[in-house]
């Protein structure tokens, strides 16, 4: 029996699972590596966002990490911050802050859990994850086994981990800096007005392309003359160049078809060649 995939990411388009199972608990996740086929792909989704997933489907397990992910400790003794995998990056920030910690107001404008963001190495406004983690938990799928793994083995780079798709974060320890509650709330307040002045809302996945060194691929998209560009039921955004918007009751292929094309037109227009940083799931390898 299939389970609905695309209609639970943030750009809500695309088709169903071949099956999806909620796990409330480390020991549940435990158990069910035990009964995966190690053939059959698995994809671990938390909010769903920087996901686009295939009308066609997908053909294996999706794990979705339910409200048992979603805790959130603070020691403010040792400055750590403790953070269930389901946790929502926008909400750790502002317990943080309001906790009187520091370093992690940047998180407050990224839609995203914090497994997802240690995963990609999520960042924005100067920031990222790395320099924030201290250690992170996961459960390995095929050894059916915890284990912690150090900052220096999660070989963080821009917008990517060492994590695989059969490693699975179940928590994440941040180490933060002292800060003043009034000032951190002023930081967050500011970077939410920008996003919400600055970027779109309705159903996209976030940022669609990873920057280019030296250069952003909001403005080389802009620089094409491809805002507005459509395909279909997806559009570049009129607001922000690198997102993509796709209509209510859109089609998942046609957001692909416009990715290809956006690749396609700013290389022809300034040689650069940019690749996306959403996860594209049932599309083949063809589209990874």
């Amino acid at each position: 029996m299939s389970e609905p995939f695309g209609a639970r990411t943030t750009l809500r388009v695309g088709g169903d699972a071949s099956s999806l199972v909620e796990v409330e608990s480390v020991d549940e996740l435990v158990a069910l590596s035990a009964s995966l086929d190690p053939n059959v792909a698995v994809f671990v989704l938390g909010r769903g966002s920087n996901t686009l997933v295939a009308d066609k489907g997908f053909a294996g397990v999706v794990i979705h990490l339910a409200d048992g992910f979603t805790g959130i400790e603070i020691d403010l003794a040792t400055r750590r911050v403790t953070a269930g995998a389901g946790a929502d990056l926008p909400v750790v920030a502002r317990r943080s802050v309001d906790a009187g910690l520091t370093g992690f107001e940047w998180a407050v404008g990224v839609p995203g859990s914090i497994g997802g963001g240690v995963r990609m190495n999520a960042g924005g406004h100067g920031s990222d994850m790395a320099a924030s983690v201290a250690s992170v938990d996961v459960v390995d799928l095929d050894a059916g086994v915890l284990r912690r793994i150090k900052k220096t083995q999660l070989g963080f780079g821009y917008r990517s981990s060492a994590i695989t798709e059969r490693q699975v974060v179940v928590s994440c320890e941040l180490k933060l800096a002292p800060g003043d509650p009034e000032t951190g709330r002023a930081t967050i307040k500011e970077i939410v007005r920008w996003r919400r002045e600055h970027q779109p809302g309705g159903a996209n996945c976030g940022s669609v392309f990873t920057n280019p060194p030296g250069d952003s691929a909001g403005r080389l998209i802009d620089a094409a003359g491809l805002r507005g560009l459509r395909i279909g039921t997806a559009e570049v955004s009129r607001k922000h160049a690198n997102f993509i918007q796709a209509d209510p009751d859109g089609s998942a292929d046609d957001v692909a078809a416009l990715i290809d094309e956006v690749i396609r037109r700013v290389h022809a227009s300034s040689g650069v060649q940019l690749h996306t940083e959403v996860r594209m799931v049932g599309f083949g390898a063809e589209a990874g």
